[in-house]
């Protein structure tokens, strides 16, 4: 379970980055999923969470980028986590 708090000022990446940075005031916002995913409401990377960690790298949310939500796998498989 991730901390509230720390829910708030997590975002993610690739939208807060200075060469992708997207517009707006607040961008790269994440919706918390069933405990296990982080999702972009901009450009809908999911990041896996692997034990409480959420793995914010962008190659990770890359690859569940064009994966429906209701298909993400709960608990992420082993190779979103390693």
């Amino acid at each position: 379970m991730i901390a509230q708090d720390l829910l708030e000022i997590l975002r993610c990446p690739h939208c807060v980055s200075h060469q992708t940075r997207q517009p707006g005031d607040d961008p790269g916002q994440l919706i918390y999923h069933q405990d296990t995913w982080l999702i972009c409401k901009q450009c809908d990377r999911k990041y896996p969470i692997c034990d409480d960690i959420p793995v914010m790298l962008i190659e990770r949310g890359d690859v569940y980028r064009n994966t429906k939500i209701e298909d993400l796998q709960v608990p992420p498989p082993a190779d979103a986590c390693a």
